[in-house]
């Protein structure tokens, strides 16, 4: 049985439609568990939309509609994302669907049964956009001495009734999950929050009165919960909790939130305390990655320049989009996009490099060979040295990957790609044919296969333009995991069935910038 692997991302919240950061993330998750269903995990994806709070609430009053219909049409946007960026979720999950509702309450009884709710009133500084509290040490000065938030955001004095969460009960035991575990990552991100925590923990307000567009409180009707406490459950809910059988008892503790550096706190004090309180299993992991700045800066309506992925995908390929963010950035790491990087990038390596490997390697062999895969060839030393070079490509790529370090196993991967561009250079095939024609054929069968492997090893990121380039090799669907790569005999097979080459179609476009855009140095 397939060993069990949960990864989400952190719900997106849907008062404003899909930017590029929603993308980064959605297609980096995406990446990790295709890598990981690659590897033979059953692997289960969950991503979704936190709808409640004030935020919510007063948007939809603003546009004159109900918060349940802002929710409704907003969380749409970001299903019509997922779909425009191949992103293949298991589980969407909505905050305001009825599921979820039981599941936090029962999340609430647990932690009150174990005693850490309390009734009291709530005086303290309060960010509508972060849906956080902050402490008058935490808030910086504004423009004319305006208080903001750490993240640069308005706060305003409130004054509520509000039931607290015993935070401070768990400041020992978060000091010692992090010391004791990779709970945390990056290192920075794990620095960060060790420092917060060690400075001292204060009880937490965990619900509202001044609105009620939430779930409510078990037992204080007129109580909705904060939005950290309902949003955070749902990667219980999608298991089905509160029933602790089926996906629940199989998937639980999740293996990794992915989630960004600005929401690391709320992932990494809040949550694993609520679950301490509630008696349940940690998630084993939270990885905060990084900003995607547009030219080096952070997107906001104010400069105009934030980019809708969809568009994005639309004007690039899906593919060269996915590619493009994971090769560029280091994950963990802020980084930077620009039309002309995409298309910089993507044309070196993917339709010059790895593309026109694969499209001349296959058309040589359907105007040489007459479509024909060939056995049972000696390989020269050079054969061996490419298959070595591609083995420990691919095998740096896998590692890679599994480390979340996604550029690096590009880079790996690359390193294999431009061994078998130098090898074809260095053999000539096109030589061969007319001094060697026998030489020809076992440097063109050679790089059928290591065609195929590169092809494999990099799926996960550009999937759609992979299954087409293996399509066209005859490679079944079902063997385009991991360990088809160990399948010895998959070559004799597929020569035994008189499979073919067909003319190839090459399946990674060489791009251009859009017309209208200035391209920078």
């Amino acid at each position: 049985m397939a060993e069990p692997y949960y990864v989400t991302t952190a719900i997106s919240y849907p008062n404003g439609k899909p930017h590029i950061g929603h993308a980064y993330e959605a297609i980096a998750a995406d990446v990790i568990a295709r890598h990981r269903k690659a590897e033979g995990f059953d692997v289960r994806f969950q991503t979704g939309t936190d709808e409640h709070g004030l935020k919510m609430a007063q948007k939809a009053r603003d546009l004159g509609i109900t918060p349940a219909q802002l929710a409704t049409e907003m969380s749409q946007h970001f299903i019509d994302m997922c779909a425009a960026l191949n992103i293949e979720y298991d589980v969407f999950i909505r905050t305001t669907e009825a599921r979820h509702h039981e599941a936090t309450q029962e999340l609430w009884r647990r932690m009150e049964a174990n005693g850490d709710l309390y009734l009291d009133r709530y005086e303290g500084w309060y960010s509508v956009r972060d849906e956080a509290y902050y402490d008058e040490s935490e808030l910086v000065a504004g423009e004319g001495g305006a208080k903001l938030s750490p993240q640069g955001t308005p706060v305003e004095w409130t004054v509520e009734e509000s039931w607290f969460f015993r935070l401070s009960k768990y400041q020992d035991k978060l000091l010692e999950l992090y010391n004791s575990s990779d709970f945390i990552r990056p290192d920075t991100r794990r620095n960060e929050i060790q420092r917060f925590v060690e400075g001292g923990l204060r009880d937490l307000s965990v619900s509202r009165t001044s609105f009620d567009w939430g779930i409510k409180v078990p037992g204080s009707d007129n109580h909705v919960m904060y939005v950290w406490v309902d949003a955070l459950t749902n990667y219980l809910t999608g298991l089905g909790f509160p029933d602790e059988s089926g996906d629940y008892a199989k998937f639980w503790p999740a293996d990794l939130h992915l989630i960004g550096k600005d929401i690391v706190r709320f992932h990494t004090v809040y949550w694993p305390a609520f679950l301490m309180s509630a008696g349940l299993p940690l998630p084993k992991q939270v990885y905060g990655h990084g900003f995607l700045l547009n030219r080096g800066q952070k997107e906001s309506k104010s400069l105009g320049n934030v980019t809708d992925p969809i568009g994005l995908a639309e004007t690039f390929g899906v593919d060269a989009v996915r590619y493009f963010l994971l090769r560029e950035v280091a994950f963990g790491q802020d980084g930077s996009w620009s039309p002309e990087a995409i298309v910089t990038r993507a044309n070196a390596e993917l339709a010059n490099s790895f593309g026109n490997l694969a499209q001349r390697s296959l058309s040589m062999i359907f105007k040489n060979l007459d479509g024909e895969i060939k056995v049972g060839f000696e390989e020269s030393e050079a054969d061996k040295a490419l298959f070595a070079a591609v083995a420990e490509g691919i095998a740096g790529l896998r590692k890679s990957f599994t480390d979340l370090a996604f550029s690096d196993g590009l880079e790996a991967w690359m390193r294999a790609v431009f061994a078998c561009n130098q090898y074809v250079d260095e053999q000539a095939p096109w030589t061969l044919r007319k001094t060697d024609p026998a030489r020809m054929e076992v440097v063109l069968m050679t790089l059928f296969r290591v065609v195929r492997d590169l092809a494999i090893a990099v799926r996960p990121v550009v999937p759609n333009s992979i299954d087409k380039l293996l399509d066209q090799m005859g490679i079944a669907t079902e063997a385009r995991g991991y360990a088809s790569l160990a399948d010895a005999d998959w070559f004799t097979a597929l020569a035994a069935r008189g499979f073919k080459v067909e003319k190839p179609e090459g399946v990674f476009p060489r791009l251009e910038l859009p017309e209208g855009t200035e391209a920078t140095a």
